[in-house]
């Protein structure tokens, strides 16, 4: 895979990562350190946080295995 094929699919995972956090900050507040505050949380639709963090984990993995070619490492 080539460099820009590569950076492509790193900031892929950023962009997902990104909506992850924002997704889950509708729900979730924060609390003074800024961290989200589980005990304050809405209700929150578990079947669309699985399939979010199923795309993220799978996109993960995907760049997983391009850093491991990249590196010319044998996966584990």
């Amino acid at each position: 895979m080539d460099k820009e094929k590569a950076m492509e699919e790193f900031k892929k995972y950023e962009k997902m990562r990104m909506e992850m956090y924002e997704f889950l900050e509708k729900f979730i507040p924060k609390d003074a350190n800024g961290a989200l505050d589980f005990s304050k949380a809405d209700k929150i639709d578990a079947k669309e946080v699985f399939d979010r963090w199923f795309k993220l984990d799978y996109q993960a993995r995907k760049i997983r295995g391009i850093a491991i070619n990249c590196l010319g490492l044998k996966g584990e």
